[in-house]
């Protein structure tokens, strides 16, 4: 637990509660209520039912209470979802430290990372306001950091790597998860999802209009159980791997912040708005006309087919 002093009062409720050091109430039903078992009920709840199902009111009555007992000790539903997320995530393996080298760490804490959004899917119904701020989070992070700490990389440069092994892992465990709830709900294995994405895409994707994917199409990549997020992870770690001898030379390149004007600044002058805009509709015009294109393809092989039948 962390020492209370006066900042303390200035933390966010949630994030007090994370790291104990936010105030119990006075009062409140039996013994039995806590923080840690509303918490331990809205993931359970989470986990059987998505974070959709997570209101005040449920976890009330998963616990048997009110829902107004519940705000004795958690004062708002989003401080809830915070904490439920800490629950969930939990610490790191243990055992990362113990795996030879950094990137066998990093690849360890990538997998793990994968295995928490499979485990709790909802998880990724959660909207990121922001960097880690509670123990557990923090803690994950550390271990991607520490993975990196004998190498000649810049603080900065270990932090960009983290945000790619995370980024990594997150949309990984988005589809990994969306496939097993497929799977899950209309009793297929995953080779029956790859025939059902292949033919969908067999009969929508034309060469003449997007010639490129429908040669990917043509060579199965659809059907293919190998990892794509794998290999985009091995190369990434590669080229991380050939950086090291610049970096141990003194030779950083990590990307400065621009002092230009980028279109934030602009975004609300008129002639970049109506630029903008005018751009939207010629992309818009540029879809149509490919679907008429499309269109029309399809209706030349078939007057072609009854051609060649007449």
């Amino acid at each position: 637990m962390v020492e209370t002093d006066e900042e303390d009062a200035d933390l966010p409720r949630g994030i007090a509660l994370a790291w104990g050091v936010a105030a119990s109430p006075q009062r409140g039903p039996k013994r039995e209520m806590s923080v840690e078992s509303i918490v331990e009920a809205a993931v359970e709840l989470a986990d059987a039912e998505g974070l959709g199902a997570v209101s005040m009111a449920a976890v009330a009555a998963r616990l048997g209470y009110t829902p107004m007992s519940l705000y004795r000790y958690v004062t708002a539903k989003d401080d809830l979802i915070l904490l439920m997320e800490e629950e969930a995530t939990g610490l790191p393996p243990e055992n990362i430290g113990e795996v030879e080298g950094w990137r066998g760490r990093l690849e360890a804490l990538y997998r793990a990372t994968v295995q928490l959004y499979l485990t709790h899917p909802w998880m990724l119904d959660i909207q990121i306001s922001g960097s880690p701020t509670t123990p557990n989070s923090a803690a994950w992070m550390d271990a991607g950091l520490a993975a990196l700490s004998e190498t000649p990389l810049s603080h900065s440069e270990r932090l960009s790597i983290m945000l790619f092994i995370t980024g990594q892992a997150r949309w990984c465990g988005s589809i990994l998860a969306s496939y097993a709830r497929i799977a899950r709900e209309d009793h297929i294995d995953d080779a029956e999802i790859r025939r059902r994405e292949d033919a969908l895409f067999r009969r929508l994707i034309t060469a003449e209009a997007y010639p490129a994917l429908r040669a990917a199409i043509d060579d199965g990549v659809f059907l293919t159980a190998s990892d794509p997020f794998a290999f985009g992870l091995a190369r990434g770690l590669d080229g991380i791997e050939a950086y090291l001898p610049a970096a141990a030379a003194g030779i950083h390149d990590l990307p400065q912040p621009s002092s230009g004007v980028d279109d934030a600044d602009i975004a609300f002058d008129k002639r970049f708005r109506e630029a903008r805009r005018g751009v939207r509709e010629a992309e818009k015009a540029l879809r149509e006309a490919r679907k008429l294109e499309r269109i029309a393809a399809r209706d030349a092989r078939e007057r072609a087919r009854r051609a060649r039948g007449a």
